[in-house]
């Protein structure tokens, strides 16, 4: 039915009714009784009529608080409709809450920096990421223009200039960043950035290392190819031949221990390189270290060790190579008659194994880089030791996978110690104090 009609019939019938009852009551007890009964009755259904208008308003005012009646006549379907309303409307504002929080909570932890702005650059909004890259604070500096927040500039020729189709990289507050601006709505805009500073630190180090492993493979090619060339054009003398031999078979071994480091780095870094921990004795491999250390020191040093640890859970192999490789810098940085001295023993923190020297020390400046890949304090005298550059990269990678940390002190001329602390959670405890935990 048409809803007009559903709402005029109804208040006809109900006025044809009371005028109705009224005529009837004049007719029986007079005309001028009969007109005051429908005079009170209107009075009535008018003061109802303001009744519920007063209640409607009062409900637009606080709808939250405010209670909506039952309502009668056409009011009972005016009242039910506008609770309906309510409650739909309840609803949609709790979805639209929801999805605020959500999007907010993604904003949250968004990696990339999100910044609101209207359209003369007032700082609106702005996510954490974009807080740490831009060094925004968004209770203090909401409202405020975004170009005297972010002084850079080349960000300021890219606001000045508008072209804001491609993406600009700045350097800001010792990060390398990029960032945009996207045009949204009539009046806003969104400045987006990007941390790029870790990318940028990769890939010069990957550079950095294609870089030294070419150079550290050319030396010893270089060589044995002239050596092999020599040999090829020309006759040498028995003792000639033998000495040409004998540095082309060092520069091969060189050549071979380099690869050989770069293939454990790799596999070590390898995510399908799983660690496969099982019980290291300690003394064993303590043992074995010192003996690989006294073949290389060939007699030259005074190579001692204390044992008073427990054993740990972890890769014998892996621990091995890490450790060897402290005690053999050790050897190759202390100048014969030096003393290596190789300790484990117990800690609050879990345990230690340290490689203590008398030999000629690093530098404080150097410290912090030298477990970097082909990273060397003194190249030359690297080259006279035959390292590789990669035996403390090899080191922290082990480290890392034992969650184990390395230490180490140092000053010039006053030799080295090397130290690795690994965690209660590594240790195999003795039965009686598991029995007593």
């Amino acid at each position: 039915m048409n809803p007009k009609l559903l709402f005029w019939v109804p208040a006809a019938l109900r006025s044809a009714i009371i005028l109705g009852v009224c005529a009837l009551l004049g007719w029986l007890f007079g005309w001028m009784e009969g007109l005051v009964l429908a005079l009170a009755a209107m009075i009535v259904m008018v003061f109802v009529q303001l009744s519920y208008l007063f209640q409607l308003s009062s409900w637009l005012d606080d709808p939250q608080s405010a209670k909506l009646p039952d309502g009668w006549g056409a009011w009972t379907s005016i009242f039910s409709r506008l609770y309906k309303m309510r409650r739909e409307d309840e609803k949609n504002q709790a979805e639209l809450t929801e999805w605020l929080a959500r999007f907010r909570q993604a904003m949250h932890l968004l990696p990339d920096g999100v910044v609101i702005m209207d359209d003369v650059l007032f700082l609106e909004w702005c996510n954490p990421a974009a807080e740490k890259h831009l060094g925004l604070t968004h209770e203090r500096d909401k409202g405020m223009r975004v170009t005297n927040l972010v002084r850079n500039p080349d960000f300021m020729d890219y606001i000045i200039l508008g072209r804001y189709d491609q993406p600009l990289t700045i350097s800001f507050r010792d990060r390398k960043l990029i960032v945009q601006i996207i045009p949204f709505e009539n009046r806003r805009q969104i400045l987006v950035t990007h941390d790029v500073t870790e990318a940028e630190r990769i890939e010069e180090m990957r550079r950095d290392f294609i870089a030294n492993a070419s150079h550290e493979l050319r030396t010893p090619l270089t060589v044995i190819v002239g050596f092999l060339e020599i040999a090829a054009s020309e006759g040498l003398d028995a003792a000639t031949r033998s000495a040409h031999l004998k540095l082309m078979t060092e520069q091969g071994h060189r050549m071979q221990h380099l690869i050989e480091d770069m293939l454990t780095l790799s596999r070590l870094e390898s995510v399908d390189y799983p660690l496969r921990a099982e019980r290291v004795d300690v003394k064993r491999l303590v043992e074995q270290v010192q003996r690989d250390a006294e073949a290389l020191s060939a007699g030259r040093h005074e190579i001692s060790i204390v044992i008073d640890g427990p054993d740990v859970m972890g890769s014998y192999e892996e621990l091995h190579s890490a450790f060897g490789n402290l005690a053999s810098n050790a050897v190759r940085y202390t100048p014969a008659g030096g003393k290596i001295h190789l300790v484990w023993k117990a800690s609050d923190a879990g345990a230690k194994f340290m490689v203590e020297d008398t030999g000629i020390g690093i530098s404080t400046e150097h410290i912090s880089r030298l477990t970097e890949r082909f990273y060397r304090v003194d190249k030359s005298r690297s080259r006279e030791t035959q390292g590789t550059g990669l035996g403390l990269a090899i080191v922290k990678h082990v480290l890392l996978r034992h969650s184990s940390t390395l230490q180490i002190k140092s000053e010039s001329g006053k030799g080295s110690t090397f130290i690795v602390c690994m965690p209660k959670t590594a240790l195999v405890l003795p039965q009686i104090e598991l029995q007593l935990h």
